[in-house]
This record gives C-alpha cells, sequence and structure tokens, in this order.
C-alpha cells in the first residue's frame, strides 16, 4: 500500500511538473516566433522607408532640375535675333541678316516703284517686306530644324537604350549615335561630346542641346540624363519609357495635322479668295478696279482692306494651330 501510494505520489509529481514546463517551453515558442514577426515587420518597415526616401530624393532631384530649367526659360523668353538664327541651325551672322534684310526691302522698293505702285504704298510694302519676310523665313527654317530634329530623336534615343543594355557607359552611347543617326541629331549630339571635351559635366553639357532646340520632346530628355546623373537610378528603363513616350506624341501629331488639314485648307482658300476675285475681276475689267489705286479715297479703302485681310490671316492662323 505504502508502494502504491509512493508510486502515485512520483507520477503526480512528474505529471505536475510536466504541466508547469510544458507552457513555459511553448510560450518561448511563441515568443521567438513573435520576436521574428516583430523583427520582419521592422526590416520590412526599414525597406518600405528606404525606397520612399529614394522615390522622394528622386522627386525633389526632378523638381530642382525644372525648377532650374523653368527659370532659365522665363529668362530667355524674349529670343534674340542670334539665338532665332542658333536655332534654326544657319551659320549666318546677326549683322549680315540684318544686313540682307534691308537689302531684300530696298529691292522690293525699286520693284514696286517699277511697276508704277505710288510712291508711300510701295515704301510701306517694302519697309514691310523687308522686315517681315526675312523674320517669316527664319521661322519657318527654326520650325523645319525642330521637325527634323523630332523625326530622328527617338531614334538616337532608343540606341543609347540598346546600348546602356550592353553594358556601355552613357558617353560612349552617346559617341556612337553622333557617328550613327540622321542629321541634325548627329551634330547636337556631336555638339554635346564637344562641350565634354571642354571640360563639362554631362548634365552641363546636355542643357546645351536644350538651348539649340528648345522643344518639350528634348526637356524630357534632358531632364532624364540630368536626375541619372544626380540621383542614379535605372537609365535604359528611364528611357525605354521616353522613347515610348516620344513616338506617342508623334503619332498624336500626325494624327492632329490630319484631322486639322480641312480647316488649314479651308483657311487657305477663304485668305487667297480676295486676291483671285481681284485678278478675274482684272481680266474680265481692267479698268473696274482702277479707282482702288488712282484714287485717295481708294488707296485708303484698299489699305483698310488689306489690314483686315491680315487680321483675318491671322486669326485663322491662330484657330489652326494646335499645341499639346
Amino acid at each position: 500500500m505504502n508502494t502504491l501510494l509512493l508510486a502515485f505520489l512520483v507520477i503526480l509529481t512528474v505529471g505536475a511538473a510536466g504541466f508547469a514546463l510544458v507552457p513555459s517551453l511553448l510560450g518561448d515558442n511563441r515568443a521567438a516566433k513573435r520576436r521574428k514577426a516583430f523583427q520582419g515587420d521592422i526590416q520590412a518597415r526599414r525597406r518600405d522607408n528606404a525606397v520612399a526616401r529614394t522615390r522622394d530624393e528622386r522627386r525633389k532631384s526632378v523638381q530642382e532640375v525644372l525648377k532650374a530649367q523653368s527659370e532659365e526659360q522665363k529668362r530667355r523668353r524674349r529670343l534674340s535675333l542670334a539665338d532665332r538664327i542658333y536655332q534654326a541651325g544657319m551659320n549666318i551672322k546677326p549683322r549680315a541678316f540684318i544686313r540682307n534684310s534691308i537689302i531684300f526691302g530696298v529691292v522690293l522698293f525699286v520693284l514696286l516703284v517699277l511697276v508704277q505702285v505710288p510712291l508711300y504704298f510701295a515704301a510701306v510694302f517694302g519697309i514691310a517686306g523687308g522686315y517681315l519676310l526675312p523674320r517669316l523665313y527664319l521661322a519657318r527654317r527654326r520650325r523645319r530644324y525642330q521637325d527634323k530634329f523630332l523625326d530622328e530623336l527617338p531614334n538616337a534615343v532608343e540606341a543609347i537604350v540598346r546600348g546602356v543594355k550592353t553594358g556601355l557607359p552613357l558617353n560612349d552611347t552617346i559617341r556612337l549615335v553622333a557617328k550613327e543617326v540622321k542629321e541634325p541629331v548627329r551634330s547636337e549630339f556631336q555638339r554635346i561630346l564637344d562641350q565634354q571635351a571642354f571640360g563639362l559635366s554631362t548634365t552641363e553639357a546636355v542643357q546645351v542641346l536644350l538651348e539649340r532646340v528648345p522643344l518639350p520632346e528634348v526637356n524630357f530628355f534632358v531632364v532624364v540624363i540630368s536626375v541619372q546623373q544626380q540621383a542614379g537610378g535605372n537609365l535604359s528603363e528611364a528611357l525605354g519609357n521616353l522613347a515610348r513616350v516620344l513616338r506617342n506624341r508623334k503619332k498624336m501629331k500626325l494624327k492632329i495635322k490630319a484631322m486639322s488639314s480641312e480647316a488649314k485648307a479651308s483657311a487657305g482658300i477663304i485668305g487667297s479668295l480676295p486676291f483671285v476675285v481681284a485678278g478675274l475681276v482684272t481680266v474680265v475689267s481692267p479698268r473696274y478696279l482702277e479707282p482702288l489705286w488712282s484714287t485717295l479715297i481708294g488707296n485708303v479703302w484698299l489699305g483698310v482692306a488689306g489690314v483686315m485681310l491680315a487680321i483675318g490671316i491671322f486669326v485663322m492662323n491662330r484657330m489652326i494651330q494646335f499645341d499639346f
């Protein structure tokens, strides 16, 4: 009996000790799991904070670059004649351009006098033609230069992306573009390399490209390069997205051009209609419109008609211009 009682007490003691130790062991396991989970949460928060910090730094870098460029564009909003000649890709000097404009105005005045246009009308047309027509030609050359640059820019950006993905440095890919792509992109990227040869950094050298071709698409390219040089990042991915954006903008521009072709044709017909009617009337009845240039009141009304026609052409031209 005593032996059975002793065995029962031993079993009870061992069971009580087991019940006392097992919860503590389970508690240690749960605590270890909680500690691991807590450490994992801390590491995840650290990673999230690092990603957010990097994103904020890149956003701040982009904002600083855009702010600097906007201030520079505000400072240079009124382009001088030398800047417009430079952006048109012409090598003529401003002094020579002004001299040629004066010569053109004098020649136009002499031609009008020879065809017996009244002297004051010939003087007005000569001055207006010598001032406006060369500048219209310069604006057309500038716009054509920019259009040719935009047509080739996506190919240049994609060439840089392929070079960067193969492991080439950025300067080597720019040098490759300066040799392989078409004009005028080839000359402009060669100008970047020349600026770097003079000691400028890549960020400073690409700013020269924006001064030469001040377009939003070129501004995108300059911002991507500047931010990558300052804050780092995946350059190939950023330039790949930029190339896709450039091609989409080109498609949108062509679509807008096609949609506005009818309005442009209508504006051209309406603008040329007074001259066509005057020519046909002169052919049918040569002396019918003679009072317009042989009498004072006719000259006054002819001048008023010319001013109103110029205003109408300007308004129609602004109506068919689309910016996006």
